[in-house]
């Protein structure tokens, strides 16, 4: 059989690298002498790596999340107030095994975005289908939908779909009644079924001003804290120390 013939049915099958590397493979199996057995081995190997570079790669992609820092970079001792047991625990997502939250508060510059970056990312990396949006975002998403089928689509995929929703940057911006319900309807639709990330500039208590005329605003809250892991980081603005830091040398050298 012509080795092209064999590629295309090797992919028809889901080999894809080993029909992508076929002509190799047979020159390396040659070499090495392997028996039949030894073959399958090596390519039942190099297909479960593979596949699992490419779910992984899928999973990036889909979750939206983006270039991000480290937990290496954090700056653990310029928070004055952090729970920093309660930020790795969320980081090894012990909160997933029982559907919890992780909620994330904190003044503006303090590393809340950057810790939910990496507990979404390690999320990707353990299996997890991940989706990192702003609040902004989701709703503009949902908001969007002309149709209760289109929004009902959206609200699955948010919702269903997705094992670990980090919604960012809660509390920044007031929403009309008709956000407060969408927002509602996914915290509602994942309330003690799929776990949460949560960040908000804002105390529980100051909630009420982002959605100032929505009826659900409370019952929004109450599905949000119960079981969940609350975070609170206090401090000042680590950004606001970067800028004062690198203002400095610039002034002394207009000095000199």
């Amino acid at each position: 059989m012509p080795a092209q013939s064999l590629a295309d049915r090797l992919a028809t099958l889901g080999l894809r690298l080993t029909a992508e590397t076929i002509n190799d493979l047979v020159d390396l199996a040659t070499k090495k002498r392997w028996s039949p057995t030894e073959l399958l081995e090596h390519i039942a190997g190099t297909e479960e790596k593979d596949r699992a570079r490419r779910s992984l790669e899928r999973r990036l992609h889909r979750s939206r999340l983006g270039r991000f820092n480290s937990m290496s970079n954090f700056d653990w001792d310029w928070p004055e107030v952090i729970d920093r047991d309660a930020v790795e625990s969320a980081l090894r997502l012990d909160f997933l095994e029982q559907n919890k939250n992780v909620v994330l508060v904190a003044p503006q510059g303090l590393g809340k975005t950057m810790i939910a970056q990496n507990i979404a990312n390690q999320a990707i990396l353990d299996g997890h289908s991940v989706v990192f949006t702003t609040a902004a975002q989701l709703l503009l998403d949902l908001g969007a939908q002309d149709s209760s089928r289109g929004l009902d689509r959206r609200l699955r995929h948010y919702c269903s779909r997705t094992g670990l929703l980090v919604i960012d940057e809660i509390g920044y911006l007031s929403y009309d009644n008709r956000n407060a319900d969408l927002l509602f309807q996914v915290v509602s639709r994942r309330y003690e079924r799929r776990s949460l990330v949560l960040t908000t500039n804002l105390a529980f208590s100051d909630w009420p001003t982002i959605f100032p005329n929505a009826a659900c605003t409370t019952a929004l809250i109450d599905r949000v804290i119960h079981h969940s892991e609350i975070i609170a980081i206090k401090g000042e603005s680590y950004r606001r120390r970067e800028a004062e830091t690198t203002k400095r040398p610039r002034s002394s050298k207009k000095a000199a």
